[in-house]
């Protein structure tokens, strides 16, 4: 019984555009008690496989998190699956702003110790325990009190491009990173001022408001549905849209806007831009903001070193990466000494 992909990216891809049908970008998570993980696992991956469903998918013993596309003619029947697991029933999806058919090209389905890497022993505090969920209406109440410190929960790459006003962005390369950092900064602040946080999508929010509640604050608040639910609820009820730029996307999109403000700069010659590209040399993919015109320039390259690597034969290239660490792969998203006009 198949379990793992037999199509490279570029074949899924010929194969999609070739089909010409629509697809949804979707994301989810679920904080649960998956006694099997790897049974679940292959569970999920023969469903899905039968659907077409695409992406990259974290199975561990405390849940589920999914990001995902699924054919536009599948959706229901990819929901009425979902509603088949009795802890997945109902679970929010968050749908795209913006539908890319090729924002994942392979199904992958992977057990790890954690749905999201937050380096905490979940045996220490009560998990359950966790902050106020607001929408986005309430959400922009609160964000204009005196007494709010609005805290971004992501890393220093996604709030570069796009973040709400007035909010505190931790120049950090992982979500532990900035935990330790937010209560350090607001150690005297625990009782007399109301916390609120916001991420992507919710599921970082979800396990830092049970931490910060259990080391000592007070007034704990969380944005439901993260940046994705936000953008949607300010177009549906007609709100005002406080969240200035784009929103990073974990996929082949990079990110979608949210806003018309452009907030960021190529990091190559300083010009206002908020395009992720990742280095077209193999050996670095390092993760970068550049602008069109530097893209023609550099052949999509972060530096004139892996232009020159980049330009080489492919059978030369790959013997210089042999038994080469690529280490920008590596917590090194937006950070390199070639990026002059990195913040």
């Amino acid at each position: 019984m198949q379990l793992y992909n037999t199509l490279s990216a570029k074949e899924r891809a010929a194969l999609i555009k070739e089909a010409g049908q629509e697809r949804l970008t979707i994301s989810f998570y679920k904080y649960a008690h998956i006694g099997n993980p790897s049974i679940f696992r292959n569970h999920l991956f023969i469903n899905w496989n039968e659907l077409d469903v695409l992406g990259r998918i974290y199975v561990a013993h405390e849940g589920i998190n999914a990001q995902l596309s699924v054919p536009a003619e599948n959706f229901e029947t990819f929901k009425n699956q979902l509603d088949g697991i009795s802890f997945l029933v109902n679970v929010r999806l968050n749908i795209a702003i913006e539908q890319d058919n090729l924002s994942f090209l392979k199904l992958k389905v992977k057990v790890r110790k954690k749905i999201v890497a937050d380096g905490l022993n979940d045996d220490t505090f009560d998990v359950t325990n966790k902050g106020i969920h607001v929408d986005a209406e309430r959400f922009n109440e609160l964000i204009e009190e005196p007494d709010t410190v609005l805290v971004d929960m992501r890393n220093h790459y996604e709030s570069e491009i796009g973040h709400f006003k007035n909010a505190v962005t931790p120049d950090v390369d992982t979500f532990r990173d900035s935990l330790d950092i937010i209560e350090q900064d607001l150690k005297d602040n625990k009782e007399d001022k109301k916390l609120v946080m916001y991420c992507t999508g919710g599921i970082r929010c979800e396990k830092a408001s049970a931490y910060y509640k259990h080391k000592g604050f007070k007034q704990v608040y969380q944005l439901e549905g993260g940046i994705i639910e936000y953008a949607r609820q300010v177009e549906k009820k007609k709100l005002e849209n406080k969240f200035m730029g784009k929103n990073f996307v974990f996929d082949h999109r990079r990110g979608e806007r949210i806003s018309a403000a452009i907030i960021a700069q190529c990091h190559q010659c300083g010009k206002p831009c908020d395009t992720h590209e990742n280095c077209a040399n193999e050996a670095c993919h390092l993760l970068f903001i550049q602008c069109e015109e530097c893209a023609e320039k550099m052949d999509n390259c972060c530096s004139t070193a892996c232009q020159e690597v980049h330009n080489l034969p492919w059978e030369e290239q790959k013997k210089l990466r042999k038994g080469k660490v690529v280490s920008n792969k590596i917590f090194k998203k937006g950070r390199s000494e070639v990026l002059k006009f990195k913040k």
